[in-house]
C-alpha cells in the first residue's frame, strides 16, 4: 500500500510589463527562479490589462514609466487592475523611489498592492516574501519610499521617540506587529504599546487591520506632498 502524496500547492501565476526588453526578460527569469509561473510578459501596460481574462494571473508586476508618455502608466494600470480584477495582486517595480505614486495606488483602498525599488531587491527570499504578502491581501512598501515620506513631514514627527519612528517606518512598510517585534528584537506587547502611543500622538485611529493601518499612516505622511 503506497502512502498518499500530499498535493502540491498551486503555483502563483505572474504577468509582468516593462518597456525594456532586457529588464523584462531579466524580471521574468528572476520570478521563474523564485518558483513562480511567469504566464506572459508585455512591453506596455495596456496589453497586459487586455489579456487579464485570458492569463488569469495571481500577480501583475508593472514598471511605472512605460509607453506612451513614460510618466505613470504602471500606476494607472495598477489602479485599473484593482478595480476590474480585485483578486489580482499588483506590484509596482521602479528604478526610483517615488512616494507620490505609492500614495496614488494605496489611496484607492485596494488590498494586495506593493511598490518596490528594483535595485533594492536583494534576494529571492525577499522577493518571495513580498509576493506572498501581496497575493494574500497585504501591502508591501519599499523602506526608501517610507523614509522619504517621513522626511517630508519631519516637524509633526518630533513628538515621536526614536523607537516610535523605527516602528512607524516598519509599520508603513506593511509589517505586522509580530514582524516588527522580530526586526527590532522587542516583544509583541512592547510593539503594541508603542503603536498605541504613535496613533495617539498622530491623531490616527488604530483599526486593528494592517492594511488600513498602512493607508492611515501613508495618508497622514502624504498630506503636504
Amino acid at each position: 500500500m503506497h502512502a498518499t502524496e500530499e498535493p502540491h500547492p498551486p503555483t502563483t501565476r505572474v504577468v509582468l510589463a516593462d518597456d525594456s526588453l532586457l529588464l523584462r526578460e531579466g524580471l521574468a527569469r528572476l520570478f521563474a527562479e523564485a518558483g513562480y509561473d511567469v504566464v506572459d510578459t508585455y512591453s506596455d501596460a495596456d496589453s497586459l490589462i487586455r489579456a487579464l481574462d485570458a492569463t488569469r494571473p495571481d500577480l501583475a508586476v508593472l514598471d511605472i514609466r512605460m509607453p506612451p508618455t513614460f510618466r505613470d502608466e504602471g500606476v494607472r494600470a495598477g489602479i485599473v487592475i484593482k478595480r476590474t480584477h480585485p483578486r489580482v495582486g499588483v506590484l509596482l517595480l521602479s528604478q526610483y523611489a517615488e512616494p507620490e505614486y505609492a500614495a496614488d495606488l494605496l489611496g484607492t483602498g485596494a488590498h494586495g498592492v506593493g511598490y518596490l525599488v528594483k535595485d533594492r531587491i536583494a534576494s529571492l527570499d525577499e522577493l518571495r516574501d513580498a509576493v506572498e504578502r501581496i497575493t494574500t491581501g497585504g501591502t508591501v512598501i519599499d523602506e526608501a519610499i517610507v523614509r522619504d515620506l517621513i522626511a517630508r513631514r519631519h516637524d509633526p514627527l518630533t513628538s515621536l521617540t526614536a523607537r516610535e519612528v523605527d516602528i512607524l517606518t516598519l509599520m508603513a512598510e506593511g509589517r505586522a506587529n509580530r514582524a516588527i517585534a522580530a526586526s527590532l528584537f522587542l516583544s509583541v506587547a512592547t510593539v503594541e504599546k508603542h503603536t498605541t502611543s504613535i496613533f495617539a500622538k498622530l491623531g490616527l485611529e488604530d483599526t486593528g487591520t494592517t492594511h488600513r493601518r498602512v493607508l492611515a499612516v501613508l495618508t497622514w505622511l502624504d498630506q503636504s506632498t
